[in-house]
This record gives structure tokens, sequence and C-alpha cells, in this order.
């Protein structure tokens, strides 16, 4: 398939691959494959529960967070200088293999 793949790193350690497809967020990507990622405002960048942190790799691929992202990344818990919040990292193509850390 054409499937873009996302590592996700449970807190445990645990390393669990997902196809997901261009435009996905790693929030819905979480959801549908019953990964352990909350999104208590279901990605209205009201909370800070999807956060995650990103291989510093892809991180510098993203499009930098907007202010709204970065005062609720403020808030999470276990912040890191890749962090960013999984309702707002969208797939794209050249994102192939992203790994993500559920802090």
């Amino acid at each position: 398939g054409t499937g873009i793949k996302v590592f996700f790193v449970t807190p445990e350690g645990r390393e669990i691959m997902i196809e997901g497809n261009e435009g996905d967020s790693i929030l819905d990507l979480a959801h549908a494959n019953n990964i352990d990622l909350e999104g208590a405002c279901e990605g209205s960048v009201a909370c800070s529960t999807c956060h995650v942190i990103v291989d510093p790799e892809h991180y510098e691929l993203l499009d930098p967070p907007e202010e709204d992202e970065e005062d609720m990344l403020d808030l999470a818990f276990g912040l890191e200088e890749t962090s960013r919040l999984g309702c707002q990292v969208l797939l794209r193509k050249d994102l192939d293999g992203i790994r993500v850390r559920i802090p």
C-alpha cells in the first residue's frame, strides 16, 4: 500500500507501527488503533492530552506550532524540545517513518 508509516513508542517503550494516510493526524491514528493517547478536546487545541515527542529529524520537517498550540504545550506533562500536540501533526509523504513517543 501507499500508507505512511508512523512508529508510536509507548510510555513503557513498546514500539507500534501504524500505517496512515496523508492528512491523518497522529491523534486520529492513535484513536483508530487503540493506542493510549488521550485527546480530551477532540483536536480543538484546548488541551495538552495528545502531547507527543517527535523524533528530531522529523520534527524539523513539521510546520512550526501555532500560538495556541504553543500555549497548550506549555501546560503539557514532560515537555521536551521536540514536543508537539498529536492533533496538530498531519501526515505527509515526507513524514513516512516518523516516530512519536508518548510521554
